[in-house]
């Protein structure tokens, strides 16, 4: 099997269908066996590096399953070095794999997601294409990996696995086959998509895409992570908040000892309900639902201790109702505290949406929302493109975006 070299153009989802979406089913060379020595690492490391053109990578984590975002397994695939199948789990050490292609092109598939679990075993890369982003960069209507194969290549990828636990062992003959065909198509995509963005005049806009994802490296640890627990919306107090935060921190603790997914611990929805419960003793709280099974039962004190916990802080220690921010409040707040700011936001929005619809490239890439909204609230001052353009790079705009927005929010900050 070999895949056509003359991409497909993007289909206009108001067009007839093409021809049907040839299904691949197993890897072109055979499925390799999993490298999991370092004998065979070194082996592949030198076949890449004596390998020609960029290298496909992907990398499997067990999402849901396991605590943290831990690489499982990573694919990799060069023109002249066939794909190797990597278990990063028995192999601590990788520099072998990083120095072979350190200074090649990586093409990855929403390279956001991957990268920070690739950094973490030590693999990084100076240069990258990111087939995702130049997908919506080249303005198709579906980007996931399956869709943009299809619609660019003509092939349709197996589905099912993404969300598999990659952490398992030995893995399954189907899911190793499922991702090594991931990076089978990678290369060949990237090619179609960069002679897209060529014919559109967009390859610099995606270059410096790509280098700001390099630039922005690994991202922060969020800021009270306990905040985003589903369900929280529902809780009134700042006691009821000091509780959640206490146990969502013990459930956290337990989750990171026992490497397992914190929601596969103790699911959102209970500890939310154990703080709307407010139980008395730990008996009160084995009254509630998920707490009667066999496994919570055996950690109530845990639970109940840390729900204590939350209940006896002192007030001046209790979580504020929302985070602190250094950002504009909710924009369903601006016309009653700055009508002005409202006016401004509205004309900035419809310019980003006719430029979003010349260039058929999504507004959240033409600008950042958020960027948007910080210079519309506090416009720098002059009010001219020149001010603008500065405030933009300040705030991590590429200059593309700087070029193509500067003069509309320029005169969306003029407008009140």
């Amino acid at each position: 099997m070999s895949t056509d070299p003359t991409p497909r153009p993007p289909q206009d989802p108001a067009a007839p269908e093409g021809p049907e979406a040839i299904p691949l089913l197993a890897p072109r060379d055979g499925l390799p066996p999993v490298i999991e020595t370092s004998t065979q690492l070194v082996e592949y490391a030198e076949a890449l590096r004596g390998g020609t053109g960029p290298v496909a990578v992907d990398a499997e984590r067990a999402s849901g399953y396991r605590y943290g975002q831990r690489a499982y397994l990573v694919q990799l695939r060069r023109e002249g070095s066939g794909t190797g199948l990597l278990d990063p789990i028995p192999l601590p050490d990788l520099s072998v794999l990083q120095a072979a292609i350190a200074d090649v092109e990586w093409v990855l598939h929403a390279a956001n997601q991957d990268l920070p679990c690739l950094a973490e075993i030590g693999l990084v890369p100076a240069r990258i294409f990111d087939t995702e982003l130049a997908a919506r960069l080249a303005g198709l209507p579906r980007v996931g990996l399956g869709a943009v194969v299809e619609s660019l290549l003509g092939y349709s990828l197996q589905k099912g696995h993404s969300a598999a636990d990659w952490s398992t062992r030995p893995l399954p003959e189907e899911w190793l086959v499922y991702a090594a065909l991931d990076v089978e198509v990678l290369v060949d995509l990237r090619d179609a998509l960069a002679a897209i963005l060529e014919e559109q005049g967009k390859a610099e806009w995606a270059r410096q895409e790509f280098e700001a994802i390099l630039a922005a490296g690994p991202p922060a640890p969020r800021q009270d992570p306990w905040r985003r627990t589903s369900g929280v919306h529902g809780l009134r107090s700042r006691r009821q908040l000091g509780m959640l935060r206490a146990i969502w921190e013990a459930r956290d603790e337990l989750a990171r000892k026992r490497d397992v997914a914190p929601g596969r611990v103790l699911p959102d929805s209970a500890m939310v309900a154990a703080v709307q419960a407010d139980p008395k003793n730990e008996g009160a709280l084995l009254e509630l639902p998920v707490f009667r099974g066999r496994a919570n039962r055996r950690l109530v004190r845990h639970w109940f201790d840390a729900l204590a916990r939350g209940k006896a802080l002192p007030e001046d220690e209790l979580p504020l109702h929302s985070k602190p921010g250094d950002g504009p409040p909710p924009v369903n707040r601006w016309a009653d505290r700055d009508p002005a700011a409202a006016t401004r936001l509205q004309v900035a929005r419809a310019g980003l949406a006719e430029l979003s619809e010349k260039h058929s490239v999504p507004v959240e890439n033409i600008l950042s929302p958020d960027l948007v909204r910080r210079i519309m609230w506090s416009p720098p001052e002059p009010r001219d493109p020149g001010a603008v353009a500065e405030a933009l790079r300040a705030g991590g705009a590429r200059e593309w975006q700087v070029e193509l927005a500067r003069d509309l929010l320029a005169d969306a900050a003029t407008r009140a």
